[in-house]
Formats: C-alpha cells, sequence, structure tokens
C-alpha cells in the first residue's frame, strides 16, 4: 500500500507528515529517520484501526438521473406537460 507523505527540512530536522492527514507527523534528525517513523506511525495506526475506502454520491439533482427511465408513467406525464405547452403557445 502506497502513502503519499511531505518531507521537509525544519531548523536542522526533518519533518513528515500524511498528506491529507497533517496530524500523522513526526520529526526525525535526518530525513531517513523522519520516514522511516512516519512509516512506523502509519504502520501503527492500521494496526489500531481499519483502512477502508468509501464511495460518496454527489447530491442533488443529478442523483436522480436515470431513477425513472423504466417507468412507464413518466413518458405519460412527459406527452400531458408537452401537450399542454403546445396549447398555451398556440392560444
Amino acid at each position: 500500500m502506497t502513502f503519499r507523505v511531505l518531507v521537509v527540512p525544519c531548523e536542522g530536522q526533518f519533518t513528515a507528515a500524511l498528506v491529507g492527514a497533517p496530524e500523522v507527523r513526526v520529526v526525525g534528525s535526518t530525513r531517513g529517520e523522519a520516514i522511516a517513523a512516519i512509516k512506523a506511525e502509519i504502520a501503527d495506526r492500521m494496526g489500531r484501526g481499519e483502512l477502508v475506502g468509501l464511495e460518496i454520491s454527489p447530491a442533488g439533482i443529478a442523483d436522480l438521473a436515470g431513477t425513472y427511465a423504466a417507468d412507464p408513467s413518466l413518458r405519460q406525464i412527459c406527452t400531458d406537460a408537452y401537450r399542454e405547452r403546445d396549447a398555451e403557445l398556440h392560444q
């Protein structure tokens, strides 16, 4: 499994932080120590919990797209609406 980690020099040391989770952050004397420490921290956290992927649907009208495609009454509703619209236009 691959995690993105940002490693930056800071006051003579190196800070490594998990991208997207700034609270997962360590400091090491060298770049290598910082990377090893963040790797250990991530492994420890994964050992205490469970990494899951969640699919979140966007909210809004787009969620309705295709919902009523198989509804036979939809075609009749559209036909009636267009007939009423056309009747109003020709008055």
